[in-house]
């Protein structure tokens, strides 16, 4: 006998209501002091309906039907789902079939395929390679035309857009290369009061002014009235001196003892404040985690100036606009921030040989800073060829903060006195035929005259000259002295 599930589910929950309601009856104990309650004739209620009595063999009567009838829910349902695997296996197989059929149809057209460019090509004479290059030749030979006028379309509107872009470039690089910087210039004059100052600092037979001279390593001019000069090619030590000097004049004890003292704490004070202009110029474009002694260098950039321009100013200037170009042509901005920030490192290194480019990459080099950045230092004068991008930034970035109108102040005339006193220093020496000041200033070649002067007087010359310019010239950065001598013998044959 087979149910569906709704009548199984039926009879299971008429057993169990059956079965839920075999209550056993129980009968109240009853006093035999309670009073019995007198039922009228009018008042007696009506005899209850029996409750229908079920036995124990009705109970297992009825669990045997229902567990029978469990039974057969389950068979049916394995039965079922035995009828759902064999379809599911029968449509399985008859998807397997289909597809081995589509499996054969498509080999059979890639078949047809085959064959019939076999026979195209065998008609042709060409193969399918040929075939396909002859047609891009045919292509190409017809386009070439248009091709090259596009091409030099092209390029005109490149020209014409390329200058209009490159000035919006730069106009916008400089534009955030505008800086809030007050730069302070190293002043080496201090005024005074009256000209008994003066006394007091000389001292006794000299003494004040010998150990002042001797503890800042400065030139004190005191021959104009009102004002005492200090003369030193090193503007820290200048500004040490000068800072020394005013507090020797408001403590009012001017001896030698009190003169260190004084010397050696302003010493230790600017050095504070190099190092803290140093993090300070790193911070303000982006730096951090430099080397200390290269942090403590670039702090000495707030009293050097080059040209009139203050070093610090024109760092942060130029390496605003390095970093703005670098953004505008895809470069590596990082490289070029530190290029444009490390490129002058050299002029104040302390010691060391060679132009403020080779201490600088020599300096780089000792604190293990990037190849590319090195590069861009060294490269940032021309003095080699480019070999990146950020390089050439760097050099057009220098350009633009020291060539704009206002950046450097130096009074021309003083810059052609110095070149022709250059000049003139080299030709005051014996044997000298003429000489030739170059780069601004920055170099010297003197020629000489090899029959009076041999090689090693040729050495004694260039030392003497650089000595002399030293001494009376005062110029930035440094100066090359070249001595040429040359022996040329001519003969005519006839």
């Amino acid at each position: 006998m087979l149910f569906s599930n709704e009548d199984s589910h039926s009879i299971m929950f008429d057993v169990l209501k059956t079965l839920s309601g075999l209550v056993k009856t129980k009968k109240q104990p009853t006093s035999s002091k309670t009073k019995t309650p007198v039922i009228r004739p009018q008042d007696k209620p009506e005899s209850p309906t029996p409750a229908p009595v079920i036995s124990h063999k009705d109970i297992n009567e009825a669990q045997v039907q229902a567990r029978q009838i469990i039974l057969e829910a389950k068979d049916e349902a394995l039965r079922l789902r035995r009828e759902v695997e064999s379809d599911l296996r029968r449509r399985s197989e008859a998807i397997d079939r289909r597809e081995e059929d589509m499996r054969r149809k498509l080999d059979e057209i890639e078949r047809i395929k085959q064959d019939a460019l076999a026979k195209l090509e065998k008609s042709a004479h060409l193969t399918r390679d040929e075939a396909r290059s002859q047609l891009l030749e045919d292509v190409k030979a017809k386009s070439r035309e248009d091709i090259a006028r596009e091409i030099r379309e092209g390029q005109d509107r490149a020209h014409e857009e390329a200058e209009e872009k490159a000035r919006e470039i730069l106009v916008d690089a400089m534009r955030h290369g505008a800086t809030d910087y007050v730069a302070e210039y190293t002043v080496s004059v201090v005024k005074i009061a009256d000209d008994d100052v003066k006394g007091r600092i000389i001292g006794k037979e000299g003494r004040n002014i010998r150990a002042f001279e001797t503890a800042t390593g400065v030139d004190v001019d005191l021959d104009e009235e009102g004002v005492i000069r200090l003369s030193c090619f090193d503007p820290v030590r200048r500004e040490v001196a000068r800072v020394a000097l005013e507090r020797l004049m408001r403590d009012g004890r001017v001896q030698p003892g009190r003169i260190e003292e004084i010397v050696a704490q302003v010493r230790k004070e600017i050095e504070r404040i190099m190092f803290d202009e140093g993090q300070k110029l790193c911070h303000s474009v982006g730096v951090y985690n430099l080397p200390a002694p290269i942090v403590a260098l670039l702090g000495r950039f707030k009293y050097r100036t080059s040209y009139g321009q203050n070093m610090i100013a024109h760092t942060l200037e130029e390496t605003k606009i390095g970093i703005a170009l670098a953004h505008e042509v895809g470069a590596d901005a990082n490289i070029v921030r530190l290029g444009c920030l490390l490129h002058d490192l050299g002029k104040v290194v302390p010691e060391g040989e060679g132009s403020h480019v080779d201490l600088g990459v020599v300096v780089l080099k000792k604190y293990g800073l990037p190849p590319k950045v090195i590069d861009c230092v060294a490269q940032h004068h021309e003095d080699t060829q480019f070999t990146s991008l950020e390089s050439m930034l760097v050099y057009i970035a220098d350009a633009i903060s020291g060539s704009r109108p206002g950046a450097r102040h130096e009074d021309i005339e003083g810059y052609v006195k110095r070149l022709k006193d250059l000049e003139e220093i080299a030709k005051s020496k014996q044997g000298v035929k003429e000489s030739f000041a170059f780069s601004a200033g920055r170099e010297l070649r003197v020629m000489v005259d090899p029959g009076t002067v041999d090689d090693a007087t040729a050495t004694i010359i260039a030392t003497q000259i650089k000595d002399e310019i030293q001494a009376k010239l005062t110029f930035p950065g440094q100066i090359k002295v070249t001595v040429i001598r040359e022996l040329r013998a001519t003969e005519i044959a006839k």
